[in-house]
């Protein structure tokens, strides 16, 4: 009998009610829950363990059986942050690698994952299944639409299994939105609104190339990206903002959001795309990427306005993020910090009761990697709130808009075909890879 199948069996179910900081002491842990059989325990890696990386990997360690026993980042000082905050949590130091190929050599390494930048997820995650790795792989779930594709078809071929990191899918708030939505109440929806404000956002300051900080191997952060000089404000973080690494707050927030979005409405491909927008807030800062932008999608029955704008917080409905669900009746309106109604009148009379806003239930990360624990316990993918193909559709919809605000067209997508009808566009569809990596093949 496999006993890794059942090594939640009773882990979950401490797990559910567990409330605990981000991280404990180890002491502490072992006197909380003890020694857990090594056959019932899941042993996991990190590729990328700056940001998401770990807050993923803390999310994990709040469930008893799972260890942290390897981490891999190209960055030093950030293997030896991590490898102390481990060795904080459960008492042990986990094995360090800088090329993360390396550790997916290692056999004791059940599931993966990977909080790298963008241009690096198709890799990673290839990489870590044909090793035979589970693997949690942060949104967006690649940098292209081709990657996307192969990630999909490389998830099939190995039958493991792949959760993305839209986190929303977990949140209470979400899925009781989703559920009246699809209720009907709010009559037919025409229009659909997805907006991110980031008034935290201030420009990013022009800084010249740099030598390679100590510790860390640059060329191994670059990967498949174009060979260029080191330059502190693509690094780490603002990583976010460049062509060669992501897709701008398009991509960042917009695959959270339009996730929420289709999966409520039953939509997966728009039949249309145009965009607009451009570096309008802070035309002369050093990031690439627009910093304000309005795409219009349109989709059976319903048009989708995905816009977002740094600098600000004054969104939609007073709120800087959210989803609104535009119907006759009424609007629903949902974000992080919960759901409410607005219902529309007639003479006074409201078409369908308004619902005052309803907060979230707990931790929606601790909740989607609980989700994630119990599809790889039931050896079902199905049970994933967000895997690999849901993620490509956020994803694909997120470069869509992209595509269309480099394009300066609107632009048709054939569903058939998985392509645009137009050259332009499909070119963009494509991955570029440089320095000697290629793209996987599936």
């Amino acid at each position: 009998m496999n006993t890794r199948r059942k090594f939640l069996q009773k882990s979950l179910l401490a797990t559910a009610g567990l409330s605990m900081p981000t991280l404990v002491t180890a002491d502490e842990f072992f006197r909380s829950y003890g020694r857990i059989p090594a056959s019932d325990q899941l042993n996991v890696g990190v590729i990328g363990c700056k940001g998401m990386g770990w807050s993923n990997m803390s999310a994990l360690l709040k469930n008893p059986a799972v260890n942290c026993i390897a981490l891999a980042d190209i960055d030093q000082q950030v293997l030896d942050q991590r490898s102390g905050d481990v060795v904080k949590a459960r008492g042990k130091k986990p094995t360090l690698y800088k090329d993360y190929r390396k550790m997916l050599e290692n056999k004791d390494i059940d599931v993966v994952v990977i909080g790298t930048p963008d241009h690096w997820h198709c890799l990673n995650l290839i990489d870590s299944l044909e090793a035979g790795k589970h693997a949690y792989v942060e949104k967006p779930l690649a940098n292209s639409i081709e990657e996307c594709q192969l990630m999909v078809k490389a998830t099939e071929k190995y039958g493991k299994m792949v959760q993305v990191g839209q986190w929303q899918r977990s949140g209470s708030q979400y899925s009781q939105a989703i559920d009246f939505v699809k209720s009907g109440q709010l009559g037919n929806i025409r229009l659909v609104k997805c907006w991110a404000y980031q008034g935290w956002m201030k420009p990013v300051p022009i800084k010249n190339d740099s030598a390679i900080p100590a510790g860390v191997d640059y060329n191994m952060w670059l990967g498949p990206a174009p060979k260029r000089a080191f330059n502190e404000n693509r690094f780490h973080f603002n990583f976010r903002w460049f062509w060669d690494y992501a897709g701008g707050l398009m991509t960042d927030w917009g695959v959270h959001e339009l996730d929420i979005a289709l999966f409520a409405m039953g939509a997966s491909a728009p039949k249309s795309v145009m965009a607009s927008g451009g570096k309008l807030a802070y035309p002369d800062d050093a990031s690439e990427t627009p910093d304000t932008l309005q795409a219009v999608y349109e989709y059976d029955g319903f048009n989708l306005l995905w816009e977002h704008a740094t600098g600000i917080d004054g969104g939609n409905y007073g709120y800087g993020e959210g989803i609104a669900f535009i119907g006759n009746n009424a609007t629903l309106v949902v974000n992080r910090g919960g759901w409410e109604v607005i219902s529309e009148k007639d003479n006074g009379v409201a078409r369908t009761e308004a619902i005052q806003k309803v907060r979230p239930e707990g931790n929606a990360l601790e909740k989607h990697m609980e989700n994630f624990l119990q599809a790889i316990k039931s050896d079902d993918a199905s049970l994933l709130n967000c895997g690999v193909e849901t993620g490509s559709v956020a994803a694909i919809n997120a470069h869509m808009g992209n595509i269309a605000f480099k394009t300066g067209q609107k632009i048709y997508w054939d569903q058939e075909k998985s392509l645009f009808t137009n050259t332009e566009a499909n070119k963009l569809v494509k991955a570029e890879y440089h320095n000697g990596w290629k793209l996987p093949q599936v």
